[in-house]
């Protein structure tokens, strides 16, 4: 299935497409994306730090800890996952390692970025990134690991807020010419810079609309119009969780009940079509009558 994914992943994601990708940061939220239809997922390291350690996205997480939160999800769905493997956990080496460990969980696509460990948000400040030459050792490193060819490498930079956006566009055509697959400029700060980087830098281009950060937040549309290939919305699913669980559980605190915030919470019989309960059931009577 996984070997499925990645070759249609590889045909859907190209320039102008404007795939939508939204973020999961585990099995559960993968299942409730593939429910509503998309066509593919991308687990979000700041997602899994969030969630997994109650942690901001500082670097924190492990290779294996993401590692085992891919193997839930492919568990969980038949779609296409795009991992993010923030800067390798490492060294070229251990990018070699971090490939391989995420391509047998199940993902389809890899994304490493350029920026020094421990790494940080992307729309954080603070942010320092490594020499073009490293990073560019990486991806080769990363092209050579991967055992299927339709696995996809994406090679993102952060240099925006560091270097400037030309150096950011000269980063990006770097790595395209050094085997990535799918390219991502971090953090472009305005209209001009988002229609630039497809047009400067061509190839399959992804952008990442973070709410609240620091790029303008366009229509899947316009994006499509400039030439984007995928459209990243990496956390807008877990700030929306987020934001119901403190309303419901404030709430819930200061009323002694939920009554007036029902809207706000799945019926039980939805959150059992969410965690697939009919196909667990049919497969335990089944093992029961074998």
């Amino acid at each position: 299935m996984s070997h499925e994914c990645g070759a249609f992943l590889r045909r859907t994601l190209q320039p102008s497409a404007a795939l939508l990708l939204p973020g999961v940061s585990n099995a559960l939220a993968a299942r409730i994306a593939e429910e509503a239809g998309y066509a593919a997922v991308f687990v979000t390291g700041a997602g899994i730090a969030n969630s997994y350690l109650g942690a901001p996205d500082i670097g924190l997480t492990t290779v294996t800890e993401v590692g085992a939160h891919i193997n839930a999800i492919r568990e969980a769905v038949s779609i296409p996952i795009i991992a993010d493997a923030d800067t390798g956990f490492g060294n070229a080496l251990n990018v070699m390692r971090t490939v391989r460990l995420f391509e047998r969980a199940g993902a389809n696509c890899i994304m490493l970025e350029d920026q020094t460990f421990p790494k940080r948000c992307g729309h954080f400040e603070g942010k320092a990134v490594v020499s073009i030459e490293e990073m560019t050792a990486k991806i080769k490193a990363a092209v050579d690991a991967r055992a299927n060819a339709d696995t996809l490498i994406m090679a993102r930079t952060d240099s925006r807020a560091i270097e400037g956006f030309e150096r950011s566009l000269e980063r990006i055509r770097t790595y395209r010419d050094a085997g990535a697959d799918v390219l991502f400029v971090e953090a472009p700060s305005s209209l001009e810079e988002l229609a630039r980087i497809p047009r400067e830098a061509p190839g399959v281009q992804v952008c990442n609309m973070v709410i609240g950060g620091k790029t303008p937040l366009l229509p899947q549309a316009q994006l499509s119009e400039l030439g984007y290939a995928g459209v990243i919305y990496a956390n807008a699913a877990l700030q929306a969780a987020m934001f119901a669980m403190k309303n419901v559980l404030e709430h819930l605190r200061s009323h002694g009940s939920i009554e007036g915030r029902e809207d706000q919470i799945m019926s039980f019989a939805e959150r059992q079509k969410m965690v697939n309960f009919a196909r667990y059931d049919a497969l335990a009577k089944q093992c029961a009558n074998d």
